[in-house]
């Protein structure tokens, strides 16, 4: 049976509450949603459980109440949202905001997975991720749903963080701080490859806790041009002991595709994590530009591998991602590609722990979105949806 012909319940677990009718405290908290025009309120869980507060739009709630009464989906919907209609429903679905009838009961999250799948271009359970860095992506997830860890965000984190290599005594006193890498990559005063670092691009302060920034002498606005209001991002993740040999390579290539910024990690720990160089662009044919004259140059050069980026190339040393806008971020607001993505897989994770294997949970949650998670490829329209 077709999924829009099912019968769906609101939750009864959550309470629907416009923001209007919040406690002051909670209202502060939620200010900056209210900048959305679409905004209208929160579900809150009647009782303490793993499903969370939920911030809707005018259309949800709408949706929710309406389905106070089981039902068949409105037709309003049909109407609204043609062909997309299914996704968004089984978004919904997925995130317990909705139950779907099967069997004689209402079910949602995990155990409907089978249903909601429906929606997709794919039959649910079956993985082809390809690359390497798909390989390593899974591994995260079933490393992380395996942790003892109940709060999403620290679980987010310690997916982001998945394949960083380990911070031994030797690293931390080759690279304690910028300066001492600078000079290892051979661009600090004096050194091999400055000039070439200074023809083309000039220092940031921007990050400079965690980061070593540069902007490009000849076009430094990310604005100009880009596609969807979105960041497009190179990823180059060398062995760590593979990045001084390359670094002159790696300047004259982004230079050369117009790269807008560039920015490698500011000490050992830095230079250890998968994601140490990233490159910004505001078009994705100039990143394509860069990745293909690094693929020229870098050619056996040992590679790391970023996880939950697309792999460009076939053994993880490039990749790529683009930045969600600001509306689409969560946990405040200010997220990356991947901290978007690790974000709702971690959520996901938590919410399915009861099943077998809640990493097959979390990869359909985030294909839901539009992620092709064989290839963790964002999809054309995924910053564009209404």
């Amino acid at each position: 049976m077709e999924l829009d012909r099912r019968a769906f319940r609101a939750n009864p677990a959550f309470e629907l509450v416009l923001f209007d009718r919040l406690e002051p405290k909670e209202r502060e908290a939620l200010a900056e949603l209210r900048k959305d025009p679409d905004f209208y309120g929160i579900l809150r869980p009647r009782e303490a459980s793993a499903l969370g507060v939920k911030s809707v739009d005018r259309e949800t709630a709408l949706l929710f109440l309406t389905l106070r009464e089981p039902g068949a989906l409105p037709s309003y919907m049909k109407a609204m949202l043609g062909d997309g209609m299914l996704r968004v429903v089984s978004r919904l679905v997925a995130d317990a905001i909705l139950e779907v009838e099967e069997d004689g009961r209402f079910i949602s999250g995990a155990p409907a997975l089978a249903l909601f799948a429906l929606a997709g271009d794919r039959r649910s359970g079956q993985n082809g991720a390809r690359g390497r860095l798909a390989e390593i992506s899974l591994a995260a997830l079933r490393y992380a749903q395996d942790l003892a860890e109940d709060d999403p965000l620290i679980l987010s984190f310690r997916l982001y963080g998945y394949n960083r290599r380990p911070l031994t005594p030797a690293w931390k006193r080759l690279l304690p701080k910028g300066d001492q890498v600078l000079a290892w990559l051979g661009v600090g005063p004096g050194g091999p490859r400055r000039s070439l670092l200074d023809r083309s691009w000039e220092r940031t302060g921007g990050s400079a806790e965690w980061w070593l920034s540069w902007r490009s002498r000849q076009d430094s606005d990310l604005s100009s041009g880009s596609e969807g209001g979105a960041t497009w991002k190179l990823y180059i993740s060398p062995a760590p002991e593979a990045l001084p040999e390359s670094f002159g390579d790696i300047l004259e290539a982004l230079a050369a595709a117009k790269a807008a910024q560039f920015k490698v990690g500011a000490d050992a720990l830095g230079i250890l994590r998968a994601d140490k160089i990233v490159s910004y662009f505001p078009s994705f044919e100039r990143l394509a530009a860069a990745a293909e004259a690094l693929e020229a140059h870098l050619s056996g050069i040992p590679a790391q591998g970023v996880p939950f980026t697309s792999e460009i190339g076939g053994n993880g040393l490039l990749s790529w991602g683009v930045d969600p806008p600001r509306e689409e971020t969560s946990f405040g607001g200010g997220e990356s590609w991947r901290l978007w993505l690790t974000h709702r897989l971690s959520r996901a994770l938590l919410s399915a722990r009861s099943e077998p294997e809640p990493w097959r949970f979390a990869l359909e949650r985030v294909r839901l979105e539009g992620v092709d998670t064989d290839t963790w490829t964002p999809g054309a329209l995924l910053w564009k949806r209404s």
